[in-house]
């Protein structure tokens, strides 16, 4: 996908306003084949559906850039009934957080707070709380907030992201920190990240043979099936206990190669992100991969079948002027 094309997506996940009249709409243009529903109820009854394939999970209440200290409280009682819930039905599962949703724009020792009571609830039930790594902005606020969580709790890790330059110095700093290896979905500008696609691949697997050759437990989240292949054979040449490492997808991509990577005996978790405030989310989905945007342009516009929809059709072109009417709205 050109650059242009990935920018104009991640500037829609940042448009404030389309963020906010998406969760009015309702799941429009697709988001519902990536977004599992918006209560806890409809999550934990895919967790249970994806625990029968013997896939785990790991689940997040999608909301991030949070300004105000009420929404930050809902979100963490919520998260704290996550835990409960999964406690109650002993589901396969844990939860990733982002500390952004938790108030960390507001107040860092607010925040952190917050993640005090999740993680002191998380321990008593044995379940992993992930804090999700955010834009570049929040990257180093985030691994200090880690290392301060980390000196009560044992049971946190983060998110690594391959695209940037500063990740593998950062690893040792991290060598006994469960880590979710990803390639990054946020825009960040030449000084801070690669930019071409081959860098960051080359990057993501190098950093993914150090870990896997560490005893710590490394999460391999990506889709690309090139790597995949690489690194399986990686670990079979260097015999890696498969009980220090996972591959990693997000629901609704490339569901067949999830449920064979699980068949053949690897541990597999499905990332699932669910909730209104799913709009910022789905735009960088779309921005990652065209091959998202065929996938829902067919879903919306076609049958089955191949047949042209009638009704969809409608709904398409009358979301997409809606998208257009508020992008001219929100530049005023």
């Amino acid at each position: 996908m050109s650059n242009l094309t990935r920018d104009f997506f991640i500037g829609l996940s940042n448009n404030k306003l389309l963020n906010k009249s998406a969760k009015k709409w309702g799941f429009r243009m697709g988001a519902e084949k990536f977004v599992a529903g918006t209560t806890i109820e409809s999550v934990t009854k895919t967790v249970n559906e994806l625990n029968a394939r013997g896939i785990s999970c790991t689940l997040d209440r999608l909301g991030e850039f949070v300004s105000d200290e009420a929404e930050a409280m809902e979100a963490k009682e919520e998260s704290i009934r996550l835990l409960e819930k999964i406690h109650v039905e002993n589901i396969d599962c844990h939860l990733s957080i982002k500390l952004t949703q938790m108030g960390l724009d507001i107040d860092q020792d607010f925040c952190i707070q917050n993640m005090f009571e999740i993680l002191h609830v998380a321990d008593q039930y044995n379940i992993f709380i992930n804090i999700d790594m955010e834009d570049y902005a929040h990257y180093q606020q985030t691994l200090d907030v880690l290392q301060i969580l980390k000196k009560d709790y044992e049971n946190v890790g983060t998110v690594i992201q391959a695209y940037l330059y500063r990740t593998e110095a950062d690893l040792d700093s991290l060598e006994d920190v469960r880590l979710r290896l990803v390639k990054g979905a946020y825009k960040e500008n030449e000084e801070v990240a690669f930019q071409d696609k081959a860098d960051i691949d080359r990057n993501f697997i190098a950093i993914a043979k150090k870990r896997l050759l560490g005893e710590t437990f490394t999460s391999i989240a990506t889709h690309d099936h090139h790597i995949i292949n690489e690194l399986k054979s990686f670990i079979l040449e260097n015999n890696i206990d498969k009980n220090t490492y996972e591959f990693q997808m997000l629901y609704g991509f490339r569901n067949d190669m999830q449920y064979d990577l699980a068949n053949e005996g690897y541990n597999f978790c499905t990332y699932i992100p669910f909730g209104t405030d799913w709009f910022g989310y789905f735009m960088r989905r779309m921005a990652e991969r065209p091959q998202n945007i065929n996938l829902v342009v067919k879903d919306a516009f076609y049958t089955k079948d191949n047949n042209l929809k009638k009704g969809p059709v409608i709904t398409g072109v009358v979301a997409g002027a809606l998208v257009l009417a508020l992008l001219r709205r929100g530049k005023r």
